[in-house]
């Protein structure tokens, strides 16, 4: 259903708000002042989310549950597993995959101020990646390529259709090569790239498959990452904290966790043999600036600063009821953008009925766990989801430290959405 962790040693994939404006806002929710949360839904919803806690499955959790003007955030477990601390409101979590969202926010804002566009090759800002080679076997020799039949465009990237990505076949020697390569692994703030060296890197391998052609995870994000910063003149970190962090309020998110705030970050932990382990050494590699920050997973944070995030994505406003992003902005964003063919290519990631837009998830027919056509968001490997239903009015992000395992997320994810739906009946 979403993006999951395939854990090995050598190799794995992890990688409120707008209130004030939303009345005003020319994309009003139906009857959103009126919405609000049916308070047994609610006490079954956090009944549930405790009772998987009990079975230490996750340790800890924070969830988050919004509509119309209402706003709950539950706080359940502890911050290590057997241990007393308990998770607060204001327990850091790691973002993993729910950056990419953020990072695509960014892109359309410079779209918005010309200094980008949808339909433009990305070679003038990435003449790394000009003249494209494709492989004409996604698992042959480095070398058996062809001539790209077009230019990579900043819509491929958005839509993760640039033709790099996330090949499940190890003894294919281009995931062999691109192993080590932030986009096709585990998120690592350690990683030992630059922005640029990392562009260089890609720049020498060939793409998977022709642009436009197939449905990719996650590189596309840090190729966006990187046209970004680069458009805007400014480090990745800094354009986020001055155009999005900053004036949404997000105190708390940020690519490393200050050293006061160190106490605040959860333990982490991967299912090993049937058993819960603390995923080391990520746990301290958090608590300095990364040499690249990752647009596709990099983010720490709260559940209160992603839900003034999520409910940003519902106006394009700022607390203060700046516009901060068009309505046809948001529009284009939240809508599926891939063809029935590339979403069943993309389903082990996607999950059923799930498309994607730009930068984020797409919900073409319902979930599984009840998420609604229409709606959309993304999940983190590292344990965390969040979905919009506009429609309805909706908000849910649940933010646990348990890694994803398998194709599907732990059930406590199915089971907060479920619910959370049940809440807005």
């Amino acid at each position: 259903m979403s993006e999951f962790a395939w854990i090995s040693r050598r190799h794995a994939l992890a990688g409120g708000g707008a209130l004030a404006g939303l009345a005003a806002c020319d994309r009003k929710l139906p009857e959103a002042r009126r919405m609000g949360l049916d308070e047994t839904g609610m006490a079954r919803l956090e009944a549930d989310l405790k009772g998987h806690v009990a079975k230490g499955q996750p340790p800890g959790l924070v969830a988050y549950v919004a509509r119309g003007e209402q706003v709950r955030i539950i706080p359940a477990g502890t911050m290590t597993l057997g241990g007393t601390a308990p998770v607060r409101a204001d327990t850091i979590f790691r973002l993993a995959s729910m950056t990419k969202p953020i990072t695509a926010v960014a892109a359309m804002m410079l779209v918005e101020a010309g200094k980008l566009r949808l339909d433009e090759p990305i070679d003038r800002l990435a003449p790394e990646l000009a003249n494209r080679r494709v492989l004409k076997r996604p698992d042959g020799p480095l070398d058996d390529t062809v001539p790209a039949k077009r230019p990579i465009t900043l819509e491929d990237v958005l839509s993760f259709r640039l033709g790099w990505g996330i090949d499940f076949n190890p003894e294919a020697p281009f995931v062999k090569a691109s192993a080590e390569l932030p986009g096709f692994g585990m998120p690592n703030p350690a990683a030992p790239y630059t922005p640029d060296a990392w562009m260089k890197a890609m720049g020498a391998l060939p793409l998977q498959a022709q642009p436009g052609e197939r449905w990719l995870y996650t590189a596309g994000s840090n190729v966006l990452g990187v046209l970004v910063a680069r458009a805007a003149g400014q480090p990745l970190e800094t354009f986020f904290q001055e155009r999005i962090l900053g004036p949404l309020g997000m105190v708390d998110t940020g690519f490393h966790v200050p050293a006061d705030k160190m106490d605040r970050l959860i333990t982490g932990y991967m299912n090993q043999d049937g058993k819960l382990v603390p995923f080391e050494p990520y746990n301290g590699l958090y608590a300095k600036p990364p040499a690249f920050p990752a647009g596709d997973s990099g983010l720490v944070g709260t559940a209160a600063d992603y839900g003034a995030f999520a409910r940003f994505m519902f106006t394009g406003l700022a607390p203060d009821g700046r516009r901060l992003l068009s309505v046809e902005s948001l529009k284009a964003m939240t809508t599926n953008r891939l063809t029935p063919a590339q979403m069943k290519d993309g389903e082990m990631i996607l999950g059923p009925g799930r498309g994607w837009g730009l930068g984020l998830g797409v919900q073409v027919a319902a979930s599984p766990s009840g998420v609604q056509p229409g709606a959309y968001g993304w999940d983190g490997g590292f344990g965390t989801s969040w979905f919009n239903d506009a429609a309805k009015g909706l908000t849910g992000i649940l933010l646990t430290q348990r890694v994803f395992d398998s194709p599907e997320p732990p059930p406590v994810h199915a089971d907060f959405q479920r619910d959370a739906y049940g809440a807005a009946a």
